[in-house]
């Protein structure tokens, strides 16, 4: 189901950021895990980055020391801030949330990040 509303992608140089948003519609207190994905063209779809309640924080080798996740409980929003991004990030992102119970996966709509001189 899509009901995640993510923001903040567009076309960055090289060693540039962005910052990501997803907003959930509710309260993101009681979540189970909530992440990012990102699919470039022609490659499968690649976990980026997750908070979950079980895992803690992970995030893909490609990325670590680059982009931190975080979350506003108060906004139910989770961030993904992105610094020293490579043509290699280029990407559609999307973002997730998992209940719980592990019975619900809610997406975004996705976001496109470009990273190009």
């Amino acid at each position: 189901q899509v009901r995640l509303v993510e923001s903040g992608g567009g076309l960055v140089q090289p060693g540039g950021s962005l910052r990501l948003s997803c907003t959930a519609p509710g309260s993101i207190d009681s979540s189970g895990a909530m992440g990012w994905y990102r699919q470039a063209p022609g490659k499968p779809r690649e976990l980026v980055a997750s908070l979950s309640r079980d895992e803690g924080t992970n995030y893909a080798d490609s990325v670590k020391g680059r982009f931190t996740i975080s979350r506003d409980n108060a906004k139910n929003t989770v961030y993904l801030q992105m610094n020293s991004l490579k043509p290699e990030d280029t990407a559609i992102y999307y973002c997730y949330e998992r209940s719980i119970d592990w019975r619900d996966l809610y997406w975004g709509q996705g976001t496109q990040v470009t990273v190009s001189s």
